[in-house]
């Protein structure tokens, strides 16, 4: 609380106007008048601090309690309801590591080992060879043992658990080890290449389950947290955020996979495989699977609804099956059309400048046996226009195995309408 100075308070009092003064006001010079204002304002700034401090003081008297009679902190909870609700909300407690307290138990670890046989060329057996180098051929084939670690999260109470399908592909056997020290054997139930997604099994009950988002609500921006094992640092957090949604196959450079990713800046390193890529929420928004050589502060994860969909399909079948038409196909631009048509060595000649150009037609595939043919530019697939080959994958994707597709095509700029039968993608089920 500020105060006056008395020879202030003394001169402001001696200059004050009485009423026999009030004719006379208007003749007191301009220096008098300035000096009359100042010291005014001076007493209305010291008043004004008073209050205010003393009302200060009364709310933090309110905020911090008033003692009764017999010594006891006492607070008006009426009245500190309203100046609580007027503070800053409270920063207690760092919502990553709620989230990491909420999730991490649910994350494992997953060791697989795989033997990988090796042939001998047949022109190492031939005894003219023989003779020459003796012993330091092998005669048998040669074996060896691959081991890998990747990153997991646990889907049911009963063991299930969702990774990738590269860190159990063509595996032996499978440990998976939880946050608490466990260990269990695991049975790879069923792999799908193609998202790659995977679900191993481990028995045992009563386990910390992730719980899984709703796709709806990713939006670029948002924070998220990377829990996995990358590699071989157990239990390893990373904090993001969601760069971009929708990136295709092939602008992350796995143009076989079937998956619109999300990019994020969360570092994810080999061993981040399979592990959980979470909100804020700590629900699970995707599943970490892959990184581009050479970039930095990029990663990708698999959309929940896609990994979720697809572990259904391995714990129902052990296997999915996509449809598959069997096309190679590139968008076409100007830029294009004149590569194609200027290349001695191309079997094709463009006429148009849009659309899908079907590069390669697969020998006994669908497409083949539907009619399409190399050359052919794809302009429609059941009536929605289409304008790049990301968009054909995706319908392709989403339509069922024997249910024929209705293509428009220009072929050598004439119009054709086909419908294609797609059939069952051909990769190998590598169930355990």
């Amino acid at each position: 609380m500020q105060t006056q100075d008395p020879q202030s308070l003394n001169s402001l009092n001696s200059s004050k106007a009485t009423p026999s003064d009030a004719g006379s006001a208007s003749a007191r010079s301009p220096a008098t008048w300035k000096k009359t204002t100042t010291y005014l304002l001076t007493f209305l700034l010291g008043a004004g601090v008073t209050l205010s401090g003393s009302q200060l003081l009364h709310a933090q008297n309110l905020l911090g309690g008033e003692k009764s009679a017999n010594g006891n902190v006492e607070r008006a909870a009426s009245q500190v309801a309203p100046l609580q609700a007027a503070l800053p909300a409270s920063n207690d407690s760092n919502w990553i590591s709620s989230v990491v307290r909420q999730v991490g138990p649910s994350v494992v670890r997953i060791d697989a080992s795989r033997t990988v046989k090796t042939d001998i060329p047949d022109v190492f057996n031939d005894p003219f060879f023989r003779q020459f180098f003796g012993s330091q051929f092998p005669s048998q084939p040669q074996e060896r043992v691959e081991r890998g670690t990747g990153s997991g999260f646990i889907l049911s109470e009963n063991g299930q658990i969702l990774t990738n399908a590269h860190v159990v592909d063509g595996a032996d056997t499978v440990e998976v080890t939880l946050k608490d020290g466990r260990s269990f054997t695991g049975k790879v139930v069923g792999t799908d290449p193609v998202t790659d997604v995977a679900v191993v099994k481990i028995e045992a009950n009563d386990l910390p389950v992730a719980k899984l988002a709703d796709p709806e609500t990713i939006a670029p921006g948002e924070w998220v947290v990377a829990i996995g094992n990358p590699l071989g640092l157990d239990n390893t957090v990373t904090v993001g955020i969601v760069s971009a949604t929708g990136r295709s196959s092939s602008q992350v450079g796995v143009a076989e996979k079937r998956v619109n990713f999300i990019q994020t800046d969360a570092a994810i390193n080999p061993g981040n495989s399979g592990g959980p890529l979470l909100n804020q929420r700590g629900e699970v928004i995707g599943v970490n699977t892959a990184i581009i050589q050479g970039a930095q502060g990029l990663g990708f994860a698999i959309p929940v609804d896609t990994a979720s969909r697809i572990a259904r399909d391995l714990i129902a079948d052990g296997q999915v099956e996509h449809p598959y038409l069997g096309i190679q196909m590139v968008e076409l631009t100007p830029e294009i059309k004149q590569k194609i048509n200027s290349n001695p060595n191309s079997a094709l000649t463009v006429t148009e400048e849009k659309g899908i150009l079907v590069v390669k037609v697969m020998p006994d595939s669908p497409a083949a046996a539907s009619g399409l043919r190399a050359g052919d530019v794809i302009q429609k697939i059941d009536g929605n226009q289409v304008s790049n080959a990301t968009e054909v994958q995706q319908m392709v994707e989403k339509s069922a195995i024997g249910k024929a597709l209705s293509m428009q095509v220009l072929r050598n700029g004439q119009p054709l309408s086909l419908d294609v039968l797609p059939g069952a993608f051909p990769v190998e089920n590598n169930a355990g």
